[in-house]
């Protein structure tokens, strides 16, 4: 009788942590972007996270470089709206691709960043020949930039 009740409990234990686990998994992650009011590219992509499962507060702001400066985004890789999902800041249009690899991966990164507007990128057109590179932010004073993720034409 009694590893009648440990087996039991055992599968019991095993179905529960399953569930669980599926249960996070499958809670979008809230994310929060900071945009000025008047950025059409911003909307393109908060909503290209939205269909992808994030739960977005959009949050429009006149002051983006004092939101940058919070987060710690250096001055050399700012782009045109700043996100925080998961305790990491997303500067500029970050391909689906490489939030996906940041939230999974969860390296010891501030976060990741896309210079400028580059043409092509998420929110600025989506192209398949758009290429550019996904930097990562190292936490600390330093805040040493590295190349996290390579977006390059398909083919």
């Amino acid at each position: 009788m009694k590893r009648r009740v440990f087996l039991c409990t055992g599968i019991g234990a095993a179905f529960v942590a399953l569930t669980v686990s599926k249960a996070k998994a499958a809670t979008p992650s809230a994310m929060t972007i900071y945009k000025d009011p008047n950025c059409g590219c911003c909307n393109l992509w908060a909503k290209s996270m939205e269909a992808e499962g994030f739960k977005v507060e959009r949050v429009d702001t006149d002051d983006l470089p004092g939101i940058k400066k919070r987060f710690g985004v250096p001055a050399g890789v700012e782009g045109c709206h700043t996100a925080t999902v998961e305790g990491y800041f997303l500067d500029g249009h970050v391909p689906l691709e490489a939030v996906r690899k940041l939230l999974a991966e969860k390296p010891v990164v501030a976060g990741l960043a896309v210079p400028g507007m580059p043409a092509g990128s998420l929110g600025m057109g989506n192209d398949p020949s758009a290429s550019y590179d996904v930097l990562a932010v190292a936490k600390g004073p330093d805040r040493k930039v590295s190349v996290y993720y390579e977006v390059r034409p398909a083919g």
